[in-house]
């Protein structure tokens, strides 16, 4: 294979959720690295676990790419900057191929592709379908005559003549090949589900077999090769030089992120753009550490899965009451989902009550249906310690869990314009120096965060230099 000189690409879209996107996706990326092809994987819109199995099939850092976050500009420098040149980049759809905001599709995965100029493969779930298939292909096709449908991957095939009978509608019809054809097999088997989605890599049983067994699923049933040559086949676009940002900015300051199974909701681009700054990243971890390093400047907690962990947090008291008593000492403490879960006094699931930190003034409880799901806007009406008052936030929000109804309103700094938030059409739930809402923020699409979480780490720094100064004044002559 002789690799282009710009970036290989491809989407892989489906016609609705479910359809088998990430499966083809974990394929291509095990197919291509097995043929010595460096990968980058990228997620459509804001998913965290999609990215996780991403991650996990391509051993690198995958990027989310979304339009109505980040903007067309910010989308494509993103995806120039981390892409490989001569690799296979694969960007993973979401939902339907046209699926967006509204009827018109707005930040679909059609509109990314476009903005990307790159191939889409379509994959088909063929359950009880034959010609019908052909058709729902060819409407994509002409839905938008400037989203390059190249091919079509078919999933859920019963058996070699249903294979036969749907390669020739389609490619009579739609005049674009069939690249693959993956047989009816038990998928939860392959890749467990649970409230939020797929089981995430960590807490899989087995990803090794699990490699094996994809490995000898899809090798053979893919057209690799025709795939490959459709990835070289899109406009010149050529990779972005990041530019260098200001070091000294976040020089000296050490800020804690909470990383391990309970915790894993982190945007790659967060991480990056505190550490490009010059803060040092301390990973934490909830479930086995005792307390806080004594020398943090600020503390991030992600979003995850608390409540799955409930039991083990729990019964770790000694790290809760040193959270506790570092939010109580002026810690700035930013908090997402289920670190607002982790903040929260109780945890409360099924028959199940799990004491937590005790930071804020209510308990969560979660739910057998989502209680908010989707994208979010948020308007900063109140002095925090994180963002100016007019800010407008715009973020994700996919939670199971609620604050307990009958619980005292909370403090809040942010009016919610889209989305649920936490209570009555509000979010950023403000106890000292600590941030705790149920909306995900991404860096690239809101830069106030960064600046934020710097500027109170900063400050808490300076107010403890002040104070080991005056107490060395204050420490008598003998």
């Amino acid at each position: 294979m002789n690799p282009p000189s710009t970036l290989p690409r491809l989407v892989i879209a489906g016609l609705s959720g479910g359809s088998g996107k990430t499966i083809v996706s974990m394929g291509l990326l095990l197919a291509a690295q097995r043929r010595g092809l460096s990968v980058r994987a990228f997620k459509k819109g804001p998913d965290y676990i999609d990215a996780a199995w991403l991650a996990w099939a391509s051993r690198g850092a995958v990027h989310n790419l979304d339009t109505y976050l980040m903007g067309h500009k910010a989308v494509v420098a993103s995806f120039t900057s981390h892409a490989v040149p001569g690799g296979l980049n694969l960007i993973e759809g979401n939902r339907g191929l046209y699926d967006g905001v509204d009827a018109a599709g707005t930040h679909s995965t059609a509109v990314l592709s476009k903005a990307l100029g790159a191939p889409v493969v379509l994959v088909l779930d063929a359950t009880k379908v034959t010609r019908t298939a052909a058709a729902m292909v060819l409407g994509c096709q002409r839905l938008d005559p400037d989203v390059n449908v190249a091919g079509v991957i078919l999933n859920r095939v019963s058996g070699p003549r249903h294979e036969r009978v749907l390669r020739e509608a389609i490619e009579i019809s739609c005049g674009i090949p069939v690249l693959g054809a993956i047989p009816r097999i038990p998928e939860a088997s392959l890749l467990p589900e649970r409230h939020l989605g797929l089981v995430l890599p960590d807490e899989h049983p087995g990803t090794e077999p699990l490699r094996r067994t994809l490995e000898v699923l899809l090798e053979g049933r893919l057209a690799f090769e025709r795939l490959w040559e459709l990835s070289c086949l899109g406009p010149d676009l050529y990779p972005t030089v990041k530019s260098e940002p200001d070091l000294n900015e976040g020089k000296g300051l050490r800020i804690g992120h909470i990383r391990d199974s309970a915790f894993t909701f982190y945007y790659p681009e967060n991480l990056e753009m505190l550490k490009s700054a010059g803060a040092t990243l301390v990973p934490i971890s909830a479930l086995s550490a005792a307390s806080l390093p004594d020398d943090l400047d600020a503390l991030y907690i992600g979003g995850g899965f608390p409540e799955t962990h409930g039991k083990a947090l729990s019964a770790n008291k000694p790290f809760l009451a040193a959270l506790w008593r570092a939010v109580d000492g002026g810690l700035p403490v930013y908090a997402e989902c289920g670190g607002l879960m982790l903040l929260s006094r109780a945890i409360v699931w099924k028959t199940l009550k799990f004491r937590m930190a005790g930071i804020l003034p209510f308990e969560v409880e979660v739910c057998p249906k989502p209680q908010g799901h989707g994208y979010t806007e948020l308007v900063v009406d109140t002095p925090n310690p994180f963002f100016p008052e007019g800010t407008t936030l715009k973020g994700h929000e996919f939670h199971y869990s609620r604050i307990l109804p009958g619980s005292d309103q909370p403090n809040t700094a942010c009016a919610v314009r889209r989305g649920v938030g936490c209570c009555h059409d509000r979010d950023g739930v403000i106890v000292g120096n600590s941030w705790a809402s149920y909306t995900h923020l991404h860096a690239l699409a809101t830069p106030e965060w960064t600046q934020g979480l710097l500027n109170a780490a900063r400050r808490f720094a300076k107010q403890k230099a002040e104070t080991r100064r005056q107490n060395v004044q204050r420490t008598p002559a003998f």
